[in-house]
């Protein structure tokens, strides 16, 4: 097989093991993406707190509530992650011609897949946010209104795509966390255990890249939920429009608004990462061996 051949195939791999990996994140964490979303967009007073944000809409809208949004990623997640994912081995390529890079190289082809994933993550995060974002009432709309709502009012730009700047800007330094964690982690279970983990190592090792992901970037996760539940596109630069939404949050609710909703992210992101890459591990590995490559 020649190398433009392996690397063509290593990049199928990649694109398929994504696609598993991202529908066991979905299943596993929307219920505490749909809490940590409405913390971040609910109006001032609407809920005490996460566990009352659970609480009300369990209450008043069922508990099937809480995957309101989720066909949006679901639908979209196989496209995302697999973007993703092969973005990330090609990056890896791309910086360095072995296979064992450095951290700080694992950081910098994080970056580069984090720019990449923006491109469908953002369409799909805008529909999801702005599904969840709906609290029940006889006007809540379906995701197919949605859809055609932001596409005929706004166009693609300003519609579909609405908060590409700020989801570029926050899966940059998410997932050159995300993927330094990760691998960091996992490297130290290597020396333990070799190159074979047991897969409670890999759901470890994928918990706490999902930490460090949303530390390395969690106001820009509030920030970009807020201007795409917009009524109206945001204005200016995107460099303006963020620090805006910057100024606006810290006014209304102080520096903690910007961490609004933090808690259920770190709490969501130790189930819904780790099955994430344990899903990816596995079938990248079965395929591996089917493959060769």
């Amino acid at each position: 097989m020649s190398s433009r051949q392996s690397s063509s195939l290593q990049t199928v791999n990649e694109l398929i093991a994504g696609s598993v990996g991202g529908a066991a994140q979905v299943l596993v964490g929307q219920p505490l993406d749909t809490i940590k979303t409405r913390a971040q967009i609910a109006p001032k007073g609407m809920f005490k707190g996460p566990m009352d944000i659970c609480v009300q809409t369990i209450r008043k809208e069922g508990f099937l509530a809480l995957y309101k949004g989720m066909a949006s990623p679901l639908v979209g997640i196989a496209g995302v992650n697999s973007l993703l994912f092969a973005s990330y081995g090609a990056s890896k390529r791309i910086i360095s011609p072995f296979p064992n890079l450095s951290l700080k190289e694992i950081a910098a082809a994080g970056a580069m897949a984090g720019a990449a994933n923006a491109i469908l993550a953002s369409p799909v995060e805008m529909f999801k946010v702005r599904m969840q974002g709906q609290y029940g009432a006889a006007t809540d709309k379906r995701l197919r209104d949605i859809m055609r709502e932001m596409w005929s009012e706004f166009g693609f730009r300003k519609g579909v795509m609405r908060g590409y700047w700020v989801t570029v800007a926050r899966e940059i330094p998410a997932y050159a966390g995300f993927y330094t964690a990760f691998e960091f982690t996992k490297r130290k279970f290597t020396k333990t255990y070799g190159a074979q983990l047991p897969v409670w190592a890999l759901l470890t090792s994928g918990a706490t890249g999902g930490i460090a992901y949303w530390l390395a970037c969690y106001p820009l996760d509030v920030v970009k939920s807020r201007v795409q539940l917009r009524a109206t596109p945001p204005s200016g630069t995107p460099v303006q429009y963020i620090a805006h939404e910057i100024r606006t949050i810290v006014a209304e609710a102080g520096v903690s608004g910007l961490f609004r909703g933090l808690t259920p992210s770190l709490i969501r992101s130790i189930p819904a990462a780790a099955s994430t890459f344990a899903a990816y591990e596995i079938t990248r590995e079965y395929l591996k061996e089917y493959t060769g490559v």
